[in-house]
């Protein structure tokens, strides 16, 4: 039974009960910093209280940028090409037996550059959204909606982390803990002045110490994370994906879609290095298809998923049982494994 809208107007109220938090905790931060560490406690005209200034403002607003588009980045779903036809859709619908729907969905799915499959081996369909999922794609409850390349639901963010918003994510993770490492580095001498009694008591110390605690211990658990998605990034995985392999025509295989460090970091941070620290969208194809390591799959119907990927591929040869790859952007062989247990 589905929820009254009522409850359901609840529910997604009480969701942004932690982006709330967390925007209070940053506006304190503010306060505490600029208010009472920078013009109470330091000179207001000493030339290091300006410097704080400047650096603090810096580290803020590129943080505060990166987490706002994290939340407001609207997760991407699958294209209407993913959804059945008309008479396949009834022809889905009516039928009972599941290994006709799941003939039904094979006739569909082979125009499709789709090559991942449910642990069982039968094609990954939505039945809430009606439609095939995508390479990488999956259902969020929360969000109710298929999301492309989906990480996980965050709710720090309130928002699903996916193919849409995943580079703002890690940017977000990396510039909240140097926001954190900022703070910590310039409070920790008045911390320790104020602990040892060398200041003497006012309406800031409690501030001081305060924010240096809480920036502290933001910055242990935060750092852990990004360090976690980092390498995620570096093995093109996603937290799904790291906890259960994607399953291809072969069996699970954990690296399916690993290219290399390199081409793994430019498909989530683009190929121009000069927006990688920007919370600007530079991630490369449409969160549809990515290359892979296919499995017996013909070279000219690898030729053809590749170019929907927006990937220009010159050269395709066979050698050793391992299908090989050339691109002229950049110029990289990708190895496109066809049996597991090469174990490479």
């Amino acid at each position: 039974m589905a929820p009254s809208p009522a409850l359901r107007c609840c529910k997604r109220a009480l969701n942004w009960i932690p982006v709330l938090f967390i925007n209070l905790v940053v506006a304190w931060s503010y306060y505490a910093y600029v208010v009472e560490l920078c013009v109470y406690t330091i000179p207001i005209n000493a030339e290091r209280s300006k410097c704080y200034l400047v650096i603090f403002h810096a580290f803020l607003a590129i943080f505060i940028w990166s987490y706002w588009k994290t939340i407001w980045s609207k997760p991407a779903s699958p294209s209407i090409a993913f959804a059945l036809p008309r008479a396949e859709k009834e022809l889905y619908e009516k039928e009972q037996r599941a290994e006709m729907q799941q003939e039904i969905l094979k006739r569909v799915a082979k125009n499709l550059p789709i090559y991942t499959r449910t642990a069982g081996g039968a094609i990954r369909y939505c039945d809430f959204c009606q439609l095939i999922k995508p390479d990488r794609c999956h259902h969020c409850s929360t969000c109710e909606m298929c999301v492309l390349k989906m990480d996980h639901h965050c709710p720090w963010v309130n928002n699903c982390v996916g193919f849409s918003n995943y580079k703002f994510f890690v940017l977000f993770l990396a510039y909240a803990t140097l926001y954190c490492v900022v703070i910590c580095a310039t409070v920790v001498q008045y911390f320790i002045k104020f602990w040892t009694k060398e200041l003497p008591d006012t309406h800031a110390k409690f501030h001081i110490l305060f924010l240096f605690f809480v920036a502290a211990l933001f910055f242990i658990s935060i750092v852990s994370l990004f360090s976690y998605h980092l390498w995620l990034v570096g093995k093109n995985r996603t937290t799904i994906e790291a906890f259960r392999a994607p399953v291809f025509a072969n069996g699970p295989d954990k690296n399916g879609f690993s290219l290399g460090f390199k081409r793994n970091l430019v498909e989530v941070f683009g190929d121009q290095a000069k927006n990688w620290i920007f919370p600007v969208f530079s991630s490369q194809g449409d969160g549809h298809s990515f290359v892979t390591r296919l499995v017996h799959i013909d070279p000219e119907q690898v030729n053809s998923i590749l170019q929907q990927n927006g990937k220009m591929w010159d050269r395709t040869w066979h050698h050793n049982n391992t299908v090989v790859m050339t691109t002229n952007t950049p110029q990289r062989l990708c190895r496109l494994q066809q049996s597991e247990a090469q174990g490479i």
